[in-house]
C-alpha cells in the first residue's frame, strides 16, 4: 500500500475496487456485435468451429488467469494483481484491434491474452470487494462487482451498435480495441487504491491495515474488527504455509470450498453466456432476420442485466442468499425448458418466431439479480483466509471453464439440433444447480468472514 496522510473516501475505493468488472463484462459483451461482421470480413470465420474457438479463446485464457491471479494475490496482494491484470488486458484490446487480415491465429492470442486478464479480474474483485466491505453491507457493495460487469457488457453493446455502419474490417477491429479504454481508465484508479485490511494483517502490516479500516469503517469498529482479522490470520498463518490443491478438498476446508466452486461453475454451466455471446445468432436463426441487424437486441438484453443488477444492490442483503439463488434457478430452468415443451405440445410451426427469445429475456431478467450477482459475493465470502486467494482462483477457473465449454459448443450444437433442443439441456442442468444450492451450499447472509469461516471448518 502507497503510504498517503490524506484519507482516501470509501465511495472511491469501492468504485474501482469493483472497476475490474467493466474489463470483464466488455470484453464478454464485445464479441456479440462483432462476431456478424467478422464472419463477413473474414471468410474462415464462416466456419461455425472457427467462431466457436474465437469466442471461446477468451475463456480458456481466463482458467489459466483465474487460477494464477488466485495464488499470486496471496503473495502479491489483491491490489497489485488488479494493476497489472489492467495492463495485460490493454496490451491484449490492443493487439485484437490490430489484427492482421485473416489472422485467426493472431486474433486467438489476443483473445487469450485478454482471458489471462479477465480471468485474473474475475477471481481479485470479489475478494477484494469482500475484504473491504462491512459484513452488513457486503451483498450489496460486492453486488457493485456485478453492476460493473453488466454495465460493460452494455457499454459493449452500445458501441457495437454505434459502429455497425463503418466498413466490416474497421468496425470490429475498433469494437475490440476500444477494450483499451476502460483499462486504462481502471490502472491509474487503483494506482490510488490502499491494499485489503486482511491481506497487511496476512504479512504483519498492522498499522496500515489499521489506516485502511479507518477509510472504510467508524472509528468504534475498528479495534474489534482488527483483533477478529489477527486472531483468525494468526490461527490460520501455519495451516496456510502448507495449502495445496489437495488441502482445499482436505476435510477441514471441503465443506466450503465444494459449495463455493459447485456454485461458481453451475453459474456457467446453465448456459447464460450462450445468450450474452450469441443473441444475434439466435435471433437470426429464429426469424431469418440478419444477425448484423439484430444488434439492438443485445441492448435489451444488456439493459435488463443493468436493471437486474440495480435491483439486486437494493435487496441483496435483506434476503436469504441460498433462496434467492434457488428462486432464480427455478425459474431460469423454466425458461429454458418452456420453449421446447411448446414446440412438443403446440408445434414449432404454430408458435410465432420470437417465442424462444422472449423466454430467453425471461431468463436473463431473473439471472441478472439471482445468478450473475450471487456468485460472486459467495465465491469473495465462503472461504477461509488461509485458503481464499487460491480457492477464489480455482472457483474462478471452473466458471471460465464452464463459460468456455458453454462458447465453443453452443455455435457447433445449433448446428446439428434446434435451438429449444440445446436451450432444454440447459434448463435440465438449471434444475441439478437448484438441488445443489438446497443441499450443499450454506447461508452466509449478514456474517462476517471469521463466522462463516468457523462454522465451515469446525
Amino acid at each position: 500500500m502507497t503510504n498517503t496522510k490524506k484519507k482516501i473516501p470509501a465511495g472511491f475505493i469501492y468504485f474501482f475496487g469493483a472497476f475490474g468488472g467493466i474489463l470483464f463484462g466488455y470484453d464478454i459483451g464485445v464479441m456479440t456485435g462483432a462476431l456478424p461482421f467478422l464472419q463477413k470480413d473474414w471468410p474462415a470465420a464462416q466456419n461455425p468451429t472457427v467462431i466457436a474457438w474465437i469466442t471461446s479463446s477468451l475463456m480458456l485464457g481466463a482458467i489459466v488467469g483465474g487460477a494464477l491471479a488466485g495464488q499470486l494475490s496471496d503473495k502479491l496482494g489483491r491490489r497489485r494483481m488488479i494493476l497489472i491484470s489492467s495492463a495485460v488486458f490493454g496490451v491484449g484490446a490492443i493487439m485484437a484491434g490490430l489484427s492482421p487480415d485473416n489472422g485467426v491465429a493472431w486474433l486467438l492470442v489476443a483473445r487469450v491474452l485478454l482471458g489471462l486478464a479477465v480471468g485474473a479480474a474475475s477471481a481479485l474483485v470479489p475478494s477484494y470487494m469482500s475484504e473491504m466491505a462491512p459484513a452488513e453491507k457486503r451483498g450489496s457493495l460486492s453486488g457493485l462487482n456485478q453492476l460493473m460487469i453488466v454495465s460493460g457488457m452494455l457499454i459493449s453493446y452500445i458501441m457495437d451498435y454505434l459502429l455497425q455502419e463503418l466498413p466490416e474490417g474497421l468496425s470490429w477491429r475498433l469494437m475490440l480495441g476500444l477494450a483499451a479504454v476502460p483499462a486504462v481508465i481502471l490502472f491509474f484508479g487503483v494506482l490510488k487504491l490502499p491494499e485489503s485490511p486482511r491481506f497487511l494483517v496476512k504479512q504483519g502490516k498492522f498499522a496500515e491495515a489499521r489506516e485502511v479500516l479507518s477509510y472504510i469503517r467508524p472509528d468504534n469498529v475498528i479495534a474489534s474488527e482488527l483483533h477478529d482479522i489477527q486472531e483468525t490470520s494468526d490461527k490460520e498463518a501455519q495451516a496456510a504455509a502448507n495449502i495445496n490443491l489437495g488441502t482445499l478438498f482436505s476435510g477441514k476446508y471441503r465443506y466450503l470450498v465444494i459449495a463455493g466452486i459447485g456454485v461458481a461453475a453451475f453459474q456457467q454451466f446453465m448456459g447464460a453466456n450462450a445468450i450474452f455471446y450469441y443473441i444475434p445468432l439466435i435471433v437470426e436463426k429464429a426469424t431469418g432476420q440478419a444477425a448484423s441487424s439484430a444488434l439492438l437486441w443485445p441492448i435489451i438484453q444488456g439493459v435488463i442485466l443493468v436493471i437486474g443488477a440495480i435491483v439486486y444492490m437494493m435487496v441483496g442483503d435483506r434476503f436469504s442468499r441460498r433462496k434467492m439463488l434457488m428462486l432464480g434457478g427455478t425459474v431460469m430452468a423454466l425458461s429454458f425448458l418452456m420453449p421446447a415443451i411448446l414446440n412438443m405440445v403446440v408445434g414449432a410451426d404454430k408458435l410465432p418466431s420470437m417465442t424462444i427469445v422472449v423466454f430467453l429475456s425471461i431468463f436473463v431478467a431473473f439471472y441478472s439479480f439471482t445468478w450473475a450477482p450471487l456468485t460472486w459475493v459467495l465465491v469473495g465470502e465462503i472461504f477461509p483466509l488461509a485458503i481464499r486467494g487460491r480457492a477464489s482462483g480455482l472457483a474462478s477457473s471452473f466458471n471460465w471453464l464452464g463459460s468456455f465449454a458453454v462458447g465453443l459448443l453452443f455455435p457447433i450444437m445449433t448446428a446439428h439440433m434446434s435451438q429449444s433442443a440445446v436451450f432444454a439441456i440447459f434448463g435440465v442442468i438449471s434444475i441439478i444447480a437448484v438441488l445443489f444450492i438446497r443441499f450443499r451450499v450454506p447461508e452466509t447472509a449478514g456474517r462476517t468472514l471469521e463466522e462463516i469461516e468457523a462454522d465451515g471448518t469446525n
